[in-house]
């Protein structure tokens, strides 16, 4: 209006008055008055009986149109205490002094009444007669809601709660308040009637819109439609307007989908809620009307104010859950984050609109992004100073800047000034700041003095952009290479200097002596000595391989060199005694026959190592059978001792930790057996007894798992080891015997190829008896670790326990165990079955020649 007010809703208009001349001279002889349409009323009136009443259709009579005359009329058996209309489909309900319910035919040439049925055929009635009525519809199906005297609210025959205050229908809507001081607002329609009833028994969780706390004793008034004000009267008599949270938020949704973002931004403003949710709600039709979204608002403040509200956070999963059963909006596909596809969207149409009229907000879609674009920003600024705009209207360079140093920190801002390489820039920065000229114009003074790269390097090295400062420091001259190599080696840019220089230069190269040694320090020699040996360094490449065991590089390294035979003998030695280390032997006994040429220790090698088909090899290559005799066969003999008593010691550890498990089993279902059936699930302490379980359970072990959540994965795999424990009594003591049975069949079963080996050389050599017992050992271990993982791993075992049936079976036990089946478990991840080990019984082990 002209006086600055915004005119929320119309004042309400006298248009007509009615005069109604009762025909019974008694005063309130009519009662019950209803407004069914424009000039058509319904009244209820006394019957000629004291147990009836009369229902009367009242209409404006033709010569005297502001009188009313009754139309007509019909006699109902019994007392009509209430009567509800509603508007959507017209439906009249009448409510008997009895509890009975009864449906006004009134669309009809003469009126009619009939039982209110519900959709099974079924007549309904209050229980109780009911001080206030309304008709809404659940589920598509009308019900007629009552509320009690005694603060029961019933759907005809069903009570939906207790302890309500008031309540109210709007379109949609179920509003009520209750003795707990709280309203709530339900919409009907997305539930049935048990899903109202669940929903007003329910405390309400967390962000819940359908809930909020209101003053003792508050009784709704009305509901103003179209609208989302509720008028509440206080128990003093004062009437109160609030805005449900739930009614805004439908009606927030109506307008977004309807693309009416002024109307929306306004209320969202007005009612502190989240300016994201316009977004949020469908982000596809956001972006796709971002030129109507800013039309709409037409104010820099406010589409400053939405771009300063923005978070990565999706307020409709979060502070505004979509109500059950709503569709889920599609998000824009881009791959990008939010904040930045909205910034970008609304930056590049206001760009195309009129970018001297929306500069300050082209200025925050810079700014706000989640890696804020301030040399964009400070150079629009620039530009604005070179070119003013012309237009009426437009936005300063001083008002701009002013506006930058509001949104960003100024010492922020002046950094990133410098960071333009824009002196003019910075001057102008610097200006609006609190600095005292004396702090900076000696050092701008400075960087104008140096060469332009040199003056680059210096202001990326001051803001710690090092890249940037290594490229420009290359481009200074050779003279200023020492300062490259220190600041590559500082920061550790070794691959980014790399680049930067031709690969037959020396600065290549001393750069790349400097990345090995680097690399060296960092336990990667092997690179290491690949960057030495391409630029020429092949004496320290071959200290880089040997020290790495890289044995094959260190060999073609020497002989480039090339290392004197007694020399290259002397490494292969050295070689070798570092692979034989790390259980590398054949590689070893390839080093000792071909550069050390030592057949008799690369023989040994083999042997040591139990390849017994190369080691003969090289025994008659080089017609060595004498150690046949005396090393061969001996460790053929010790191999098959030591891999008896290994089998046989899998097997009893196997063995003991299986009947271990069964007892385990056994005492865990005997215990849940008994605390079933001798207290049964009505008992009070059955709940306790399934709560102290997942405590003793889950305390020691579960409240130890947050604590190492940010840990290595190393730390934690042992963390999850020692949760494992052995000892007996443990609460995962079937889950340890579970993992260490696997890793024993696991062990046994990578042992095929070695037996298989073993084998082999024990026949060749005739001794057939020990290889009998060998594969007879071996073979009834595989047998019964094979049968026995059905009987650890039977089928079906899952984390929980099974339900618990059968003839043995009670029904308090049956029942209980269903119940304790449905409970969550108190830490689910501890409880994880080990899984069950694969054996590889496609492999070909056994020698038929053997019995």
């Amino acid at each position: 209006t002209s006086d600055g007010f915004m005119v929320v809703s119309q004042p309400l208009v006298l248009q007509k008055t009615f005069r109604l001349t009762p025909a019974q001279e008694q005063p309130l002889a009519l009662r019950q008055l209803l407004w069914l349409q424009d000039e058509l009323f319904l009244a209820v009136g006394a019957g000629l009986l004291p147990t009836s009443s009369t229902i009367l259709m009242l209409h404006p009579i033709q010569d005297a149109e502001d009188t009313l005359a009754v139309r007509s009329e019909m006699e109902v058996d019994g007392v009509v205490v209430g009567v509800a209309h509603s508007f959507q489909t017209g439906t009249v309900a009448l409510e008997l002094e009895d509890g009975q319910i009864k449906k006004l035919l009134w669309d009809c040439p003469e009126l009619s009444v009939e039982d209110w049925r519900d959709s099974s055929g079924c007549s309904v009635s209050f229980p109780v007669p009911c001080i206030q009525t309304a008709l809404c519809s659940i589920s598509g199906t009308e019900y007629l809601l009552g509320l009690t005297d005694r603060s029961h609210l019933y759907a005809g025959d069903t009570e939906l709660a207790s302890g309500v205050c008031s309540f109210a229908i709007c379109d949609n809507f179920l509003l009520l308040t209750t003795h707990s001081h709280t309203c709530r607002c339900l919409q009907l329609s997305g539930l049935t009637v048990k899903g109202l009833q669940a929903a007003l028994a329910s405390d309400g969780g967390q962000n819940d819109e359908t809930l909020r706390h209101v003053e003792r004793g508050s009784r709704i008034v009305t509901v103003v439609p179209q609208d989302t004000r509720v008028v509440l009267q206080m128990p003093r008599g004062n009437l109160e307007t609030i805005h449900h949270r739930a009614l805004v938020l439908a009606q927030l949704r109506k307008w977004l989908d309807g693309l009416k973002f002024r109307e929306a931004f306004e209320c969202m403003r007005k009612l502190r809620i989240n300016l994201n949710l316009i977004y949020d709600h469908n982000p596809k039709v956001f972006l796709e009307n971002v030129a109507s979204f800013i039309q709409q608002l037409n104010s820099i403040n406010h589409i400053n104010l939405f771009l300063t509200e923005l978070k990565e956070e999706d307020t409709t999963s979060s502070m505004y859950p979509r109500p059950d059963g709503s569709p889920v909006q599609p998000q824009a596909s881009t791959g990008q984050k939010k904040v930045d596809v909205v910034c970008d969207a609304l930056r590049t149409t206001m760009e195309s609109m009129d970018p001297n009229k929306f500069s300050l907000s082209i200025l925050t879609a810079h700014v706000k992004k989640t890696v804020p674009e301030l040399e964009i920003a400070l150079q629009k600024v620039h530009e604005l100073r070179e070119n003013p705009p012309e237009a009426p209207g437009g936005v300063s360079a001083e008002e701009a800047l002013k506006y930058l140093l509001f949104l960003v920190n100024v010492n922020d801002l002046y950094e990133h000034s410098l960071g333009t390489y824009d002196f003019d820039l910075v001057l102008m920065v610097a200006e609006k700041s609190q600095k005292d000229p004396k702090e900076y114009l000696p050092f701008l003074n400075m960087l104008k003095s140096l060469e332009p790269n040199y003056q680059r390097y210096t202001i990326d090295r001051h803001l710690k952009r090092y890249r940037k400062a290594l490229v420009h420091l290359s481009k200074c001259g050779q003279e200023h290479f020492t300062e490259v190599l220190q600041l590559v080696k500082e920061q550790k840019l070794y691959s980014e200097a790399l680049r930067l220089y031709p690969a037959d230069s020396p600065q290549y190269k001393f750069l790349s002596c400097a990345y090995a040694e680097h690399l060296v320090e960092q336990q990667r020699a092997e690179e290491g000595g690949l960057l030495l040996w391409r630029c020429g360094e092949p004496v320290r490449a071959l200290q880089a391989f040997t020290s790495s065991s890289s044995w094959r590089n260190a060999i073609c390294v020497a002989q480039q060199i090339p290392l004197p035979p007694d020399q290259l003998a002397l490494l292969a030695r050295d070689l070798a005694e570092k692979l034989t280390e790390q259980r590398r032997y054949s590689e070893a006994a390839l080093l000792l026959d071909q550069y050390a040429k030592d057949c008799e220790e690369a023989i040994l090698a083999l042997i040591t190592g139990g390849i017994w088909e190369e080691a003969l090899r090289l025994i008659y290559m080089h017609k060595r059978q004498d150690i046949t005799e005396t090393n061969l066969k001996p460790a053929l003999l010790e191999a098959l001792n030591t891999q008896v008593v290994f089998l046989e010691a899998q097997v009893a550890t196997f063995t003991r930790h299986k009947s271990r498990l069964a007892v385990v089993r056994e005492q865990k279902e005997k215990a849940r057996l008994d605390m079933l059936d001798e207290d049964g699930p009505d008992c009070p302490d059955a709940e306790l007894y399934s709560e102290a379980s997942s405590v003793l359970t889950a305390s020691k072990y579960s409240q130890s798992n947050s604590r190492i959540s940010s840990r290595s994965s190393k730390n934690r795999r042992k963390a999850e080891r020692k949760k494992l424990s052995l000892k007996e009594g443990s609460p995962m003591e079937d889950k340890a015997l579970m993992h260490v049975i696997g890793e024993i069949i696991t062990t046994v079963d990578k042992m095929r190829e070695e037996i298989h080996g073993l084998l082999r050389a024990l026949v060749l050599f005739q001794f057939d008896k020990q290889a009998e017992k060998l594969q007879r050992v071996y073979d009834e271990a595989l047998q019964m670790m094979e049968g026995s993982v059905l009987e650890v791993w039977p089928e079906g075992l899952q984390n929980t326990s099974a339900p618990v049936t059968g003839p043995n079976s009670t029904a308090n036990s049956i029942m209980a165990s269903f119940q304790q089946q449905q409970k969550p478990a108190a830490s689910q991840q501890d409880a994880e079955v080990p899984a069950a080990p694969k054996m590889r019984n496609g492999i070909k082990w056994k020698l038929t020649i053997l019995k």
